[in-house]
Formats: structure tokens, C-alpha cells, sequence
């Protein structure tokens, strides 16, 4: 009888987790870009790193993709759509910049 509350509580948990730490990365990311302890560089890395963590967040806590065998499929679909959206970006990067290049 208590099974589905013990699902929705779970559940709830997941969420407030991921709510959590989506926040604390956030505030992470803002502090190091608005109280610089490194370089410039470092700094971006550190956010690009920040971001990789919040997107594994994302993905756990909030779209529930693990690497079950289930949830594979979803996986390998996101991946695949990110990776069409990579290259379409960077094909409109390149073409810009060679744009940009001949009108100078």
C-alpha cells in the first residue's frame, strides 16, 4: 500500500537533489567568473568543467537518463541530437568566419 508514496518521496528526493546541485554549480560558476582566483583561461576552463557537471546533473536528475540498459536508448538519442547540433554549429561557425575573412 505504501509503495507508490515511497516512489513519489523518492521521487521528490531526486528532484530536490538535482535542484541542489544544479543551484551549487550555478553559484559556482558565478563566483569564479566574478571573483577571479586564476587566469583568464583557467577561469573559462573551470566553467566549461562546471558545465559538463551541470549537464551529467541535468541529465541524472531532471531527464532521468542513466546507463541502464533502459535508458540507453535515450542516451544514445541525446547524444546523437547533440552531436547533429554540434556540427550544425560549428558548419555555421566556419562558414561566418570565411565570410568574415573575405570582406576584410
Amino acid at each position: 500500500m505504501s509503495e507508490p508514496n515511497d516512489s513519489k518521496r523518492d521521487e521528490i528526493r531526486s528532484y530536490a537533489i538535482g535542484y541542489g546541485l544544479a543551484l551549487l554549480l550555478t553559484c559556482a560558476a558565478f563566483a569564479a567568473v566574478r571573483w577571479p582566483v586564476a587566469a583568464a583561461s583557467t577561469t573559462l576552463a573551470i566553467v566549461l568543467g562546471l558545465a559538463l557537471v551541470q549537464m551529467v546533473v541535468q541529465f541524472r536528475f531532471f531527464l532521468h537518463i542513466t546507463l541502464r540498459k533502459s535508458a540507453r536508448d535515450d542516451l544514445q538519442l541525446i547524444l546523437f541530437s547533440t552531436l547533429i547540433v554540434v556540427l550544425m554549429v560549428s558548419g555555421t561557425l566556419i562558414i561566418l568566419a570565411n565570410l568574415h575573412h573575405r570582406m576584410m
